[in-house]
């Protein structure tokens, strides 16, 4: 299913198609996630042993530039790759889980309209990626946090401060 959808998508934007390119786009794209070069490149080479590394970096620069993957940044300037349906899209990527999830343009599009009213500047392209913990994951967090009881008491270095 997913290989399909990858093929689709590399057939629509007039990728060359290749199986090397096409073994990477349908692992890029089942991953779900933000990717590093290297991590796709380990869980390519399980299945196709023959595909070198400068492959998998030349095959990810194609698929940007096609808009079917982008590229995000990890902490420590590392690149990690995210597949992309065709169409303008922004990103909420959760920094715990490093699930990625599609932000469509009507969720930006207060955000430029406030741009274009308050400061007379035009956005002809905007390309935003939101970190942060998704919903899950700030579930978790939340849950695990101990929770307080009755009356609250403040310390007399706290009350002392106020």
């Amino acid at each position: 299913m997913v290989e399909t959808t990858a093929q689709a998508a590399l057939q629509q934007t007039g990728v060359r198609l290749t199986p090397q390119r096409l073994a990477i786009a349908a692992v890029l794209a089942q991953t779900g996630k933000e990717t590093s070069a290297q991590e796709l490149y380990d869980r390519v080479r399980k299945k196709h042993a023959y595909i070198g590394r400068a492959t998998v970096f030349r095959s990810l620069d194609r698929l940007v530039s096609a808009g079917l993957a982008q590229r995000l940044e990890r902490p420590g300037h590392v690149s990690a790759y995210v597949w992309c349906e065709p169409g303008h899209h922004h990103h909420l990527i959760c920094t715990t889980c490093r699930t990625v999830e599609d932000l469509g343009e009507e969720s930006v599009a207060p955000l430029v309209e406030t741009i274009s009213r308050q400061r007379g500047f035009r956005v002809d392209h905007a390309t935003l990626d939101f970190y942060g913990e998704c919903r899950s994951c700030s579930s978790r967090s939340r849950s695990s946090l101990p929770r307080a009881r009755g009356r609250v008491r403040v310390g007399a270095a706290a009350r002392a401060r106020m």
